[in-house]
């Protein structure tokens, strides 16, 4: 039995990843975050520490405690904006919190899996290969750029996922842009979104079952892995609202810099995912297989949890 620590696993990447490996008798997972109690109340073969990952010292108890063979770290600040504004945080998370994995992981053999985003790009070329050169434009792109560096420079085995957009249902956690679609959308709502911004929308499921790919085949190295459909916001805000028979009038296109975010976006992104589809055996879902799924796991969720005939 293989045993693996997934950290920032309260999150929507970190839930769909431990729903996955604990269906399989091959994992022995443990699962932290900095919250004191797990969100996945009902899975099975998995225990529960807390854990902040900026801190060496609890890091290194841990991970020596325990022993992981793999460490897939989904701990991150993701909120662009937030990092732009708030750099020592990012900072402190996003690179300082890898680095301590890193050396933790150093010291047992572990191989760690990480995350990063499109945003170590920036966005004239799109969509990127993986032999593409990063050149971020802000600084949570630069946060993410620095802890792919930290992995490539650790000598430990390691992969490095690139990914965007995700979307997807679980417990308790902050709204992606799908979710923040559907509540808007079902309460009548008028909701702008940007139209200039090229992307891949991806099912979290879909990436989830990529790291499980990895790991079964223990692939090391860089891979992106996103949505099959390269399309705008925009026009993913539009299928949404088609998929779930919601008022396509109440969706506004806008340009980037209307918003006048505190962090820059790359616009014309994307992900060349062929490597990904080939190497790991996987096909990602396209906008409209998505939704179809995203939409029947949030039927069934908010019916569980609110009412019986909820219907949208």
């Amino acid at each position: 039995m293989k045993r693996v620590l997934i950290t920032g696993s309260n999150g929507l990447l970190g839930q769909k990843i431990t729903e996955l490996f604990s269906r399989s008798k091959k994992y022995e997972i443990l699962n932290t975050s900095v919250e004191d109690k797990p969100f996945l109340p009902n899975v099975d073969n998995f225990h529960y520490r807390q854990l902040d990952i900026t801190s060496r010292s609890s890091v290194l108890k841990l991970i020596d405690d325990i022993l992981p063979e793999v460490i897939i770290n989904t701990a991150a600040v993701t909120n662009v904006d937030l990092c732009e504004t708030e750099r020592a945080l990012a900072w402190r998370i996003n690179v300082k919190g890898v680095e301590n994995l890193v050396y933790a992981a150093k010291m047992i053999g572990a191989k760690i899996i990480h995350f990063s985003t499109d945003y170590v790009f920036d966005g004239k070329n799109g969509p990127y290969h993986e032999s593409d050169r990063p050149n971020p434009l802000s600084y949570y792109g630069r946060t993410k750029l620095a802890s792919e560096n930290l992995l490539l420079t650790s000598g430990i085995p390691h992969t490095i996922v690139r990914t965007m957009v995700l979307y997807g249902v679980a417990n308790q956690v902050k709204n992606n842009f799908a979710l923040w679609l559907v509540d808007n959308l079902g309460e009548g709502k008028q909701v702008r979104v940007v139209g200039d911004q090229i992307c891949n929308p991806t099912l979290v499921d879909d990436l989830a079952y990529a790291v499980l790919k990895i790991v079964e085949f223990n692939r090391d190295g860089l891979y992106h892995i996103a949505g099959n459909d390269l399309v705008s916001r925009y026009d993913f805000a539009v299928e949404l609202a088609k998929k779930f028979k919601f008022d396509k009038k109440l969706i506004i296109p806008i340009k980037t810099s209307i918003l006048k975010q505190p962090a820059p976006r790359p616009m014309k992104s994307g992900f060349i995912i062929l490597k990904a589809e080939t190497e790991l055996s996987i096909k990602m879902s396209g906008v409209e297989q998505g939704l179809t799924v995203f939409r029947n796991q949030l039927i069934n969720a908010r019916s569980v949890d609110d009412d019986p005939d909820f219907m949208f």
